[in-house]
């Protein structure tokens, strides 16, 4: 008698895989509405590629502040931390992502969090901007 995956999860179905490098590819490039459906659709909001990466994180750190809100929308996790230990606060710290730590900030991420943190990441860059935000929290 062998033992096989529930059929539940679908483990390794190649469609499942493409579907799931789209909906990355869909964060990474800002893509909200389509990503926004697709979630609602029922892909979780806190999906993470090979890399521990969340679609929040991926939208973070390429810049997508629509994106970002969209997924904080729908109770994504603001402070999943990818294999790494970086949050996508400290990502779009690194970035210089205005726009993005606001809405992070405002959406509950804590800037403590993650290695490096993103309190320690606005030090490194000089970001007096982003370490008055992280003190207003």
């Amino acid at each position: 008698m062998s033992e096989q995956p529930p059929a539940s999860e679908p483990a390794h179905d190649p469609e499942v895989l493409q579907l799931a490098a789209k909906v990355f590819d869909l964060a990474r490039h800002g893509d909200t509405d389509t990503l926004a459906a697709y979630v609602d659709a029922g892909v979780p909001v806190n999906l993470t590629n090979d890399s521990g990466d969340s679609l929040i994180m991926l939208a973070a750190y390429h810049g997508h502040p629509g994106t970002v809100a969209a997924l904080l929308q729908r109770s994504a996790d603001p402070d999943a931390a990818n294999d790494r230990g970086q949050t996508p606060l400290a990502g779009a710290v690194f970035k210089g992502e205005a726009e993005v730590v606001r809405l992070l900030v405002e959406g509950g991420a804590d800037p403590a969090a993650g290695s490096p943190s993103a309190i320690e990441a606005a030090k490194v860059f000089e970001r007096s901007d982003f370490l008055a935000l992280f003190e207003d929290r």
